[in-house]
């Protein structure tokens, strides 16, 4: 294969930049992704949408071509060069980031997001598998959860840059600014990052053997522990998108703040909290998970419970400043699934299997929660505007509290499920 090689023969310090360049992709990812959430107040007001319709946009519409695309992409990373399509991906939603300010209407607009998200459904499942074929068991919840932090560092940068540039240049601007770099930086990832060899790290590497995506589902079904684990990830996700992608919305609305206020605030906190509490979530499970796997979801779990009173203190605090603190440990506290949860993914099955497992994962949380946690949180605002105004969107974001409880059921189910289970 072109530029392949073997993940044992590599220098940490090249497996370590593979891993930041990666990292990098994954900010590009979000800071695209993201954006359109700060500025979905000013696109409201020029289009003349309801909050419905925001949902739709960065939420379930998005959703659904990024998991749906992200198999049969995932399928082909698992045969081919998993480099060149996190490349290819990257300069694909970074363009269609940038054509999303040229839109004149809501359905060209519309277009533009489900173009982003068929890029992105080319960015994660491959890197995942990269990561996975560079680092060995023991440090790979770690490696995947620095991965990870490039959702909050791509939210930092999204959110300071977006609230600004919306502030001093518009909407549109912001699309096109923060939208072409991407281009070309998936030119520099091309030349300089090398595939490496498919289960080079794992103890007892045997031959790549091509897998139908059919018998990849019904692999990862009879692990039930994989199955709990996916639903469970994808109600916690469906509060972390109810939560976060309306949060700006929440602060205009009920606190009265600007956007370039709210930027600077969001960004701030989910930048370093959310980051922050990705990489200890790895790093805590790497540490404490050696002898008993099922730390790996216990961690998480923990967190969640923690999570819950802060939820309920950012939604209802009147002061603003106590809100954004509650909001910054929610942040902190919801962010310590992502490495663990993938880790324990990619334990469960062959090498040759990650990238597609990586997608399936990824198709249950983000149409769980991407697609159906803005969307059901717009949907319940609209219903409830007429009744109670601009404090429709705080009750309606309180839906979160209902799935984060069913969350938890399902991450401890899948804990006692993992303990019956063979790990590759």
């Amino acid at each position: 294969m072109e530029n392949q090689t073997p993940s044992k023969e590599v220098s940490n310090l090249y497996r370590n930049y593979v891993l930041v360049m990666l990292t990098l992709v994954y900010v590009f990812n979000f800071i695209d992704r993201q954006l359109l959430v700060i500025l979905q107040e000013s696109i409201k007001a020029e289009l003349n949408l309801s909050d419905t319709q925001l949902g739709l946009l960065s939420g379930f519409t998005f959703a659904l071509f990024y998991v749906t695309m992200g198999i049969p992409i995932a399928r082909f990373a698992d045969k081919g060069n998993r480099r060149n399509i996190v490349a290819i991906s990257l300069g694909l939603w970074s363009l269609m980031t940038a054509l999303s300010g040229l839109a004149r209407n809501y359905v060209q607009l519309l277009l533009a997001r489900i173009g982003v998200g068929v890029g992105e459904a080319g960015g994660s499942p491959p890197a995942h598998a990269m990561i996975s074929d560079y680092f060995p068991p023991g440090k790979r919840a770690t490696a995947l959860a620095v991965y990870s932090t490039g959702i909050y560092w791509g939210m930092l940068i999204g959110y300071l840059m977006g609230g600004y540039l919306n502030a001093v240049l518009g909407w549109r601007t912001a699309f096109l600014v923060l939208g072409i770099p991407g281009i070309l930086f998936g030119l520099l990832v091309s030349a300089t990052v090398k595939e490496p060899q498919r289960g080079a790290t794992d103890k007892a590497s045997t031959p790549a053997e091509a897998h139908s995506l059919l018998q990849v589902i019904r692999f990862l079904y009879s692990r039930k522990a994989f199955v709990y684990l996916a639903l469970g990830a994808g109600l916690h996700v469906f509060c972390i998108y109810g939560l976060f992608n309306w949060e700006p919305s929440f602060l205009a609305r009920i606190h009265g703040m600007k956007t370039a206020e709210i930027g600077v605030a969001l960004g701030l906190i989910f930048g370093c909290t959310g980051a922050l509490g990705t990489f200890a979530g790895g790093l805590l499970t790497d540490h404490f998970g050696k002898e008993d796997k099922q730390v790996y979801i216990r961690i998480p779990t923990y967190a969640i419970i923690a999570s819950i009173p802060f939820v309920m203190g950012m939604l209802f605090l009147q002061s603003t400043f106590y809100s954004l603190i509650c909001l910054g440990f929610c942040s902190f506290l919801y962010s310590m699934y992502l490495g663990p949860s993938l880790a324990i993914s990619h334990y469960l099955v062959p090498a040759s299997m990650r990238a597609l497992t990586s997608a399936v994962f990824f198709l249950v949380i983000n149409l769980l929660g991407l697609g159906f946690g803005p969307l059901v949180v717009g949907m319940i605002s609209d219903w409830l505007t007429p009744t109670l105004g601009t404090e429709a969107l705080r009750w309606a974001m309180s839906c979160i509290l209902v799935a984060s409880a069913s969350s938890i059921g399902l991450f401890f189910a899948a804990t006692r499920k993992l303990a019956t289970t063979q790990l590759e």
